[in-house]
């Protein structure tokens, strides 16, 4: 596994022809990713789909494994495989959503146990200014031989999550507040939960911030002292973005997959406002 778990344009540029590269283009209400794809990507890398290859189906009405469930394994690895992804591939991974799918794409593949994964730091926007070639069309790898098994990123369940010392939400201030909820039924939070939304992983450019000022963030937040974290968020996609600058911080968080809109698929469990 490389140190770091960011990749800057001018090094992804560089390296490029040793490297497998999945574009996860996608944006919340945005244009669909497939498209933009096929518009202009990195030249070799493959879309990766988060609704259908990085996701299982949600159950109708949403259960407790939220709006974005964790795909099975066998559905993410067929997904890699097919992107080309191989048990000895350094991967990299990029979006246009300021890494908040990238991340995703990184935690499962670190979850599935592969080693050495990296996020484009800034995405697509940072290979543009760089001045990275832009190939266009479709891109069709060889197939790739990873394989792997969950387990090797720690996650916790709706029953565990109240007993956890430090629950991040990183969804937006209003959101988390309770005052504004425009996707999921009931508005509000986890009780006891604290707030960093991803905004606060990123500098002025979209890219992630330097690993002690992350620290300092989440430090701040009573995640810097070895204690267990849990992180959540809206449908289970965007904490990953959180615990991805984490491990930035040399800090290690847990993932409630499920997030908010798993958590109130159960209406008996309690919600905080204000």
């Amino acid at each position: 596994m490389t140190h770091s778990p960011l990749i800057s344009a001018d090094a992804l540029r560089d390296g490029l022809a040793g490297l497998t590269v999945l574009d996860v283009r996608y944006r919340l209400g945005g244009p669909p990713g497939a498209p933009e794809h096929a518009a202009g990507h990195v030249p070799g890398a493959t879309y990766v789909d988060l609704d259908t290859d990085l996701s299982d189906p949600p159950a109708d009405p949403v259960d407790e494994r939220g709006r974005h469930p964790l795909p099975s394994a066998a559905r993410f690895i067929e997904a890699m495989q097919r992107a080309g992804v191989g048990l000895e591939s350094s991967v990299v991974v990029y979006d246009d959503w300021q890494g908040r799918a990238a991340a995703r794409a990184w935690w499962l593949l670190r979850h599935h146990g592969h080693p050495d994964v990296r996020v484009l730091d800034g995405g697509w926007a940072a290979w543009v200014a760089a001045g990275g070639e832009v190939e266009t069309g479709t891109t069709e790898p060889r197939r790739g031989d990873f394989h792997g098994s969950p387990g090797s990123m720690p996650v916790v369940g709706a029953d565990h999550l109240l007993d956890v010392p430090v629950v991040i939400d990183a969804r937006e201030p209003a959101r988390y507040r309770g005052e504004n909820e425009p996707v999921d039924p009931v508005a509000g939070r986890v009780p006891g939960a604290v707030n960093v939304d991803t905004g606060r992983n990123l500098d002025n450019h979209g890219h992630f911030r330097a690993a002690v000022e992350l620290r300092s963030v989440y430090g701040g937040m009573g995640a810097a002292g070895g204690g267990d974290v849990a992180v959540y968020c809206g449908s289970g996609v965007t904490a990953t973005h959180d615990i991805l600058a984490m491990e930035i911080a040399g800090l290690r968080a847990s993932l409630y997959a499920g997030s908010w809109s798993g958590w109130v698929s159960d209406p008996v469990r309690p919600i905080e406002r204000g």
